[in-house]
């Protein structure tokens, strides 16, 4: 029995490449479609592993209040007419009113009064310039609290967290990124070791570990490049270098000095021009549950607007809703994307009945023959069936490797992550096999009903 069909799989093997080029021109819809499914799905799944990773570097739960930056005098708006008109009429209402601008209160209101907040992490962030043994670079100098590293999943390589004598009094300290630590002291321990910031001396206690994060992330997200920068408790950033809350002889002449120690120095927030009244540049607020984002971003709303004034000069961001959306806009593209690959499919089961049909007719005689000598209906019905699905495997094992090379050759030339899934070339090889069954039985059980006589005679 094993005989026999081992016997009829050479007869299909040899009509498969007795016809090598119109097998080839038969099985290029299955190639083009299975490498086609490959690709979108690995194109997909880069997609979401971007997205997932930028979720982890906002932070999860997070909620982001920043100062609203203003639009200089004489600025033209590029909005629509109702924002532009609502605008209008927020500033109406808030002319003569003042508001103090976004500060450390604000940040203690809000883990006071909302039930609904976890974690509060204040931040001041300055670019400032880094010397240490005549080596120079700028970075960016950040007045954080523990929470930052908690909210954000930051952990230390070496050294230790700020403790609470540091944060209380405004210590002398800081915690660089990794690529600050190679840069600075590429063969020795940083920890307990001075670098100067500006014009002050900070003495390293921590250095975090390396994360990876892509440019995009950094310029769409305002991501900080936590490699690249140093964090300092928020009182020693507030004291030893700059409270804009302070109102100084400089900040009223509309500059940015400050005296240190018989030395001055420049130094330039990260917020616009406009919001340089805010004597901190952002609030990261991280909620309990992701179901009360929505609730406590209303009730900070009002919250900002009661303790400003009723000035509408901060605004309030949910990163994470924003990367969702984002996911399902591409999902939604990716199934788009997937279904037109799918077809692709379709059209190639088609073609490969198509071809078998023709080859059919064409092969009356030789079926003819094979009946006269002993083969039955199973038998003609096997070989033909078995031609259909050599073809479609055949095509669907080309179709993997193109389908692999295409998704390196996007990811090197375009730079989209592509990721190929194990469980994309199962379901493509799968529907491919599928494909050659299926489309094949019909022309496979049109040659078993041929009859032997009319057959012989067929010219």
């Amino acid at each position: 029995m094993v005989e026999r069909y081992i016997y009829i799989f050479n007869i299909a093997l040899e009509a498969v490449f007795l016809n090598k080029f119109r097998s080839i021109l038969t099985a290029l819809g299955i190639i083009f479609g299975v490498a086609a499914v490959i690709t979108m799905m690995a194109i997909g799944n880069g997609a979401r592993k971007e997205i997932l990773d930028q979720m982890k570097l906002v932070g999860v739960n997070n909620i982001l209040i920043a100062p609203k930056p203003e639009k200089p005098k004489g600025s033209s708006s590029t909005g629509s007419n109702q924002e532009n008109q609502s605008q209008e009429q927020n500033n109406e209402k808030s002319k003569g009113k003042f508001s103090p601008g976004l500060s450390l209160k604000d940040a203690e209101s809000i883990k006071t009064i909302v039930p609904t907040v976890m974690t509060v992490s204040p931040e001041v962030i300055y670019e400032t310039d880094i010397v240490k043994d005549g080596i120079k670079t700028s970075a960016k100098l950040t007045g954080v609290t523990p929470d930052f590293f908690r909210v954000f999943a930051l952990e230390l390589q070496s050294g230790d967290m700020f403790n609470d004598e540091q944060l209380k009094d405004g210590k002398a300290v800081c915690i660089i990124g990794p690529s600050l630590k190679s840069k600075f002291f590429p063969t020795t321990d940083a920890i307990g070791k001075d670098i100067k910031c500006g014009p002050i001396w900070l003495r390293i206690v921590g250095v975090l570990k390396k994360r990876e994060i892509s440019q995009s992330s950094i310029d769409n997200l305002g991501i900080s490049d936590y490699n690249n920068s140093l964090y300092a408790p928020i009182q020693t950033l507030l004291r030893r270098y700059r409270d804009r809350a302070m109102i100084t002889a400089a900040s009223l002449h509309g500059g940015g000095m400050e005296y240190f120690d018989g030395g001055f120095s420049f130094y330039s927030s990260s917020s616009s021009e406009g919001t340089s009244k805010n004597q901190i540049d952002k609030i990261v607020v991280q909620v309990k549950e992701s179901e009360q984002i929505g609730p406590t971003t209303e009730i900070l709303k009002k919250m900002m607007l009661r303790r400003h004034a009723g000035v509408e000069d901060v605004e309030i961001k949910v990163p994470e809703l924003l990367l969702k959306q984002e996911q399902r806009t591409k999902d939604i593209f990716n199934i788009v994307l997937g279904a037109i690959a799918s077809i692709s499919l379709l059209v190639g089961g088609i073609g490969i009945m198509n071809i078998m049909l023709a080859s059919v007719m064409e092969r009356i005689k030789e079926i003819g023959i094979r009946q006269a000598i002993g083969a039955t209906k199973r038998d003609i019905i096997l070989q033909f069936l078995t031609e259909a699905t050599l073809l479609s495997i055949s095509g669907g094992v080309i179709g993997i490797i193109l389908g692999l090379a295409l998704s390196k050759g996007i990811m090197e030339i375009t730079n989209i992550l592509t990721i190929v899934s194990p469980l994309s070339i199962l379901i493509s090889f799968g529907v491919s096999a599928s494909v050659g069954i299926i489309f094949g039985y019909m022309p496979a059980k049109r040659a078993s009903k041929q009859d032997p006589v009319e057959s012989l005679r067929y010219e």
